[in-house]
């Protein structure tokens, strides 16, 4: 038996319409489809999730960002302004457990795909709404993690202090909505057990990038202080910064004192440890930058390398700043197994991707369906949606196939 209707899947038996497309709501769909979900995405005839032509970069199958965030799914082409193919999705959303949907607040109620009018029909629906910046007062702003990055702070406190703000280097506040969306899908689902009622969650860009900013944001309701650009340093502890060596710079994080002092002895340097202005955190903070001076210094007769391989093995946080490929390797070689390989229909490996990154214990069947092709379920999804409702929407006979 296959992942996708194995039954020790956590969500297998459990069927998501996913209204979604390019990043938060695909990447929280494709985290339900790991889990053993059925996923069967509508797309726009002609050109799909926008996704699809974002490229370069693209792989002998595809853009690599929609490959990304559509595994183990199904796609299907539905025109929602036509009425037969309303019907149809309608239908789908009545057989569904969950629906993701990220319209423009509003959109899906005037395609008659509303919550309200769903829930009538199929009262256990766990209906999720990902939005830019809610369904009230920002209804009509677009939302584009970009944006969210400036408006909600985040870009404030990202850069160097004598340079311009900068965004993260990954969409990170689609992938943190994404992450915020699912942990909602999945309690909404726990909540449905006992009373077999779904509900409505919605979640937001902004939202989950301010739920994100942890210890800057209570750092500004909590003490009235609005952090600033600070580069690679840490408002908070000393040091937890980029350091020069005598090549490449290394990430340090001597989170605590016995940290500091082991740094300063593996460098030569213990004095630098019970010197008053470094022998804590706090003073430590408060005399950055002549600190960092001293172990810039010491740090200068060696490259990055081999001061994170003597760091480490003296218990010291270090790393040097590694490509996203070294990254990976180094992950292989930590045993964490970071990728999978991708399977077409005929079983065929077509490449590899970044696996589900919980690791379970007995192990879950894993799925590796490459991402679709643009709608080619639709023949067989529809024929079901147009057949008469018989039981578990896995018993039909396309669930029981690896696309």
């Amino acid at each position: 038996m296959n992942a996708q209707t194995d039954p020790s899947a956590p969500l297998s038996g459990i069927l998501v319409a996913d209204f979604s497309r390019v990043l938060a709501g695909p990447l929280a769909t494709m985290t339900l489809a790991d889990l053993g979900a059925r996923v069967i995405k509508i797309e726009r005839p002609g050109t799909g999730d926008d996704t699809r032509q974002w490229s370069p970069p693209s792989s002998k199958t595809g853009a690599t960002y929609f490959e990304s965030v559509n595994r183990n799914k199904e796609s299907i082409v539905l025109d929602l302004n036509d009425p037969d193919d309303q019907a149809l999705a309608k239908e789908l959303a009545g057989r569904a457990d969950v629906l993701v949907e990220n319209f423009k607040p509003g959109g899906m109620e005037k395609l008659g795909l509303g919550y309200e009018a769903l829930a009538q029909e199929n009262p256990g629906l766990v209906y999720a709404s990902i939005s830019g910046f809610g369904s009230g007062g920002g209804r009509d702003l677009p939302g584009y993690d970009f944006i969210v990055q400036a408006l909600g702070g985040l870009m404030s406190i990202t850069g160097d202090n004598q340079g311009d703000p900068y965004k993260v280097g990954v969409a990170l506040v689609d992938v943190l909505t994404a992450k915020d969306a699912t942990v909602g899908i999945l309690a909404a689902l726990s909540a449905r057990t006992p009373s077999g009622l779904g509900r409505r969650i919605e979640v937001n860009l902004l939202s989950s990038l301010q739920g994100a900013l942890a210890n800057q944001g209570q750092a500004y309701l909590g003490a009235g202080v609005l952090a600033k650009r600070l580069g690679n340093d840490h408002p908070s502890i000393v040091p937890y910064q980029l350091l020069a060596t005598a090549d490449e710079p290394l990430a340090v994080a001597a989170g605590n004192d016995a940290q500091f002092s082991r740094l300063c002895v593996a460098i030569g340097s213990p004095e630098i440890a019970v010197d008053p202005r470094f022998a804590t955190n706090s003073e430590r903070v408060r005399h950055r930058q002549e600190l960092v001076l001293l172990l810039e210094a010491g740090l200068a007769v060696a490259g990055a390398q081999t001061w994170q391989d003597k760091l480490v093995s003296a218990g010291v946080p270090a790393g040097r700043v590694a490509s996203i490929g070294e990254g990976i390797d180094y992950a292989e070689k930590l045993g964490l197994a970071p990728t999978i390989a991708v399977h077409d229909a005929d079983g065929a490996i077509i490449g590899r991707q970044i696996r589900h990154p919980i690791t379970w214990t007995p192990p879950l069947p894993q799925r590796t369906q490459a991402p679709p092709g643009l709608g080619v379920h639709t023949h067989d999804v529809l024929n079901w949606l147009r057949s008469p409702r018989a039981g578990n929407p896995d018993n039909n006979p396309q669930a029981q196939t690896d696309p």
